[in-house]
């Protein structure tokens, strides 16, 4: 088993496996239960899970998605522009005529995917409030009084 450092107990993982839960998120449906939906629109997660009833807007995924999404589809498409160019060194409309149009379809085919697999990875591991504990940071440590 990996070691995690938190202060959530060792046994507690064993019942939120994260290869199920970032494949369910990966499909857009629930960490948990794998049934319900992840989103109501085409971003915007579900505060609960209509078919289990896990609550979902602890999820934390800021920038992470579009950064993971560009780091993606950017290696898919300059891989692919280059091979095209050295093999085949097509005018410059061809290229902007293939790679344009795919990294859009791309980019927007893989966002959602990848937002839900950071939501089932959060979920898994107990982050932001998936564990039954706020994000509220821990109280400043106060100075020792001088005696």
């Amino acid at each position: 088993m990996d070691k995690f450092y938190t202060n959530v107990p060792a046994d507690t993982f064993n019942d939120r496996p994260w290869p199920k839960a970032v494949m369910n998120g990966i499909r857009c449906t629930c960490p948990r239960c794998g049934t319900g939906k992840l989103y109501e629109s085409y971003l915007k997660v579900v505060p609960v899970c209509q078919t289990c009833g896990e609550e979902l807007h602890h999820q934390r995924a800021d920038d992470a998605p579009p950064y993971f999404t560009m780091f993606i589809v950017g290696h898919i498409i300059i891989g692919g522009l280059l091979v095209l160019e050295q093999t085949l060194a097509p005018a410059t409309w061809v290229h902007l005529v293939i790679w344009l149009p795919l990294t859009l379809f791309l980019s927007l085919w893989l966002l959602p995917k990848v937002k839900g697999g950071l939501v089932g990875l959060q979920w898994a591991l107990r982050m932001h409030g998936f564990g039954g504990e706020t994000d509220e940071p821990d109280p400043e440590p106060q100075p020792a009084s001088q005696a």
